[in-house]
Order: C-alpha cells, then structure tokens, then sequence
C-alpha cells in the first residue's frame, strides 16, 4: 500500500511515518501540508516529496491510503474529501470537534467501503487487554466506579508545540489531547455516555485548559472520571476499577486486583499477561493489505467525539450535560 501523510501538525506526525516507512507492506509516497514551510521541512526531513496541491493526492490513484495529522479543527474537510477519493483512512484522534461532523464523516467513510482505523494506542497495551478481560469475565461483578488519569509535563516542561494552544486549530486543551485516552478506554469499558459534569482550568495562562476532569455517568449507575492535564511532571498513569465482587488498580503499568471471593479476598497480581497486540498504525496496515480485522473503527471514533463534545458543552456552560 502508498501512503500519503496528510498534516505534519500533530506531535505523532512523524512517529506514524516513521512506522508507515518501516512497515514492509507500506511505502512513504510524500506530505502535504497546509502549512507549506512546514509541511516542506517534514518532507525534507523524512526524504520524501512535499505536495503542494492536496488535489493532486486525491487524483493519484496509485495513493491508496492517508494518515491524517493535521489540526483537529482540518479534519472534517480533509477526511469527507478522502472517503470521497477511495483513500483508507488512518487518523490521529479526536475524529471531529462536533458531533456533526462526525456522523458526516461516518456517512461517508461508510460509503466508500475503505479501511478507516482511529488512533487508539492504549487498548493495544498488555495491561488494558487484562483490565478488559477481567470486566468481561464478571469476576469483578457489577462495575461501579472506573477512574483513570493520563497527564504530562507538555506545558509545564515547555515541550508542547506552541500551535497546541490554539484552541481554533485544537479544539480544547488537555482533555481533548491527552484526555482522550481515558474517554475512548471508559467507553470500551462502561459503554456509551448518559452525562457529564467537567472542570477545566488553566494554571499556565496560555489559552487552553492544561489540569482538566471530567465525570461521567454510566446506564446502571456507573461513573467513570477522567483526569488529564500538561503539567504533571511526576504523577503516575493510573486506573481504578470498582466493582461489585472485586476491584482492580494499575498504577505505571503494574497491575494488581481484588476478587472477595478468590483468595479470601486477597490483593494479587496476575500470573500471566496478554500479549500486546500491534500498534493501531500497524493493525491498520494490515487491515488494508491482508484484510485483518479492523479494532478500532469509525463508530468508536465517533464515540470518542461524542464524549468530547460533552465533556466540553459541560465545561462551557458550568453545568451537566446529558447525552
């Protein structure tokens, strides 16, 4: 498969490439950017070409597939022209910032009966392959609180792109970046929405929200939190599961859980782990040239937008809202 790189904007921009370049079943055709001494420094960069004219990638029947890392706020344009153009799609999250646009967008990658996978790298991880297990097995019981925390010192470190602050290119701040992973996980976990109530602040003062959670409500009384934030230089990733019969907590990968009746109800580590399934860039490289199954597909992404969208509505109008 021929891969264009679509947007050099996002930070994963050349991690993707990089992995599209080294997988044997795909080859780096060129970059396009709308930034054009952006996008022409990438390409110089990596060794490829810089298009200038996206049309032109549109047209090139021999560019059968995109990876998309432009500025969120690029995606809707860029992923309806693509599902236009027969293209398969590979995207860094979040699909839209409106729900909208994303069911557009589902419409149309839908139509084109090409491969779409969204960037969900932490389902892949050994330690949510076992937490998902465990939930489904009904060892844990009834789930009835999940809390999880992803954040990073992108700001307080300065290492974050200045563009990241952008809330017309981004959307949001640290919920929408980095807060996406435990939205789309609490999603695979608890299942769709029913509220949420979130509390965005900004302690660095540069336009975007950096220390951010979200609560949300669950069909049968579930809550799930997510927190995130840029300015977060030594606290942990962390997971919280509780449930009914058992509890579960992963802290920087290190799991450990709790069944009242295993055990005499004894915390315990598992005697075994999944193995890691490949990375999503990868699961979608295979998807498209040996028809493996597609994981993470554009109704989840749409999902995600959908928690977003709440999360934020909530934020903005410093009240519940309900899905």
């Amino acid at each position: 498969m021929k891969v264009a790189i679509i947007g050099t904007w996002h930070v994963h921009a050349k991690e993707y490439a990089e992995s599209i370049r080294k997988n044997p079943k795909s080859e780096l055709a060129c970059c396009w950017d709308s930034n054009g001494e952006r996008g022409q420094k990438f390409a110089d960069e990596l060794g490829i070409p810089f298009v200038a004219d996206i049309e032109s990638i549109w047209n090139d029947a021999g560019i059968d597939s995109i990876s998309v890392t432009t500025a969120t706020a690029e995606h809707p344009e860029i992923l309806l022209a693509a599902a236009k153009a027969g293209k398969n799609i590979f995207t860094e999250k979040v699909l839209t910032l409106s729900l909208e646009d994303a069911e557009k967008v589902a419409d149309a990658v839908k139509s084109s009966g090409k491969v779409f996978t969204i960037s969900f790298p932490h389902k892949t991880t050994p330690f949510m392959q076992f937490t998902k297990q465990l939930v489904d097995s009904d060892r844990l019981g009834t789930i009835t609180y999940i809390r999880m925390r992803n954040a990073h010192n992108g700001t307080s470190a300065n290492w974050l792109p200045p563009h990241f602050y952008d809330e017309s290119e981004t959307g949001g701040g640290a919920m929408i970046d980095l807060g996406a992973h435990p939205m789309y996980l609490l999603n695979w976990l608890l299942g769709s929405p029913k509220s949420v109530v979130s509390m965005f602040t900004e302690v660095a003062k540069k336009g975007v929200e950096d220390n951010a959670v979200s609560v949300i409500e669950f069909d049968g009384g579930a809550i799930g939190v997510s927190e995130t934030g840029f300015m977060s230089p030594l606290n942990p990733n962390y997971l919280e599961i509780s449930g009914t019969k058992g509890g579960l907590v992963i802290r920087n990968e290190k799991v450990s859980y709790c069944i009242t009746s295993e055990k005499e109800g004894a915390w315990q580590e598992p005697d075994s782990m999944p193995e890691a399934l490949p990375l999503p860039i990868n699961q979608w490289i295979d998807s498209v040239t040996d028809g493996a199954p597609v994981r993470y597909d554009i109704n989840e992404a749409v999902e995600l937008t959908k928690f977003m969208v709440g999360a934020y509505s909530s934020y903005r109008a410093g009240n519940k809202y309900c899905f």
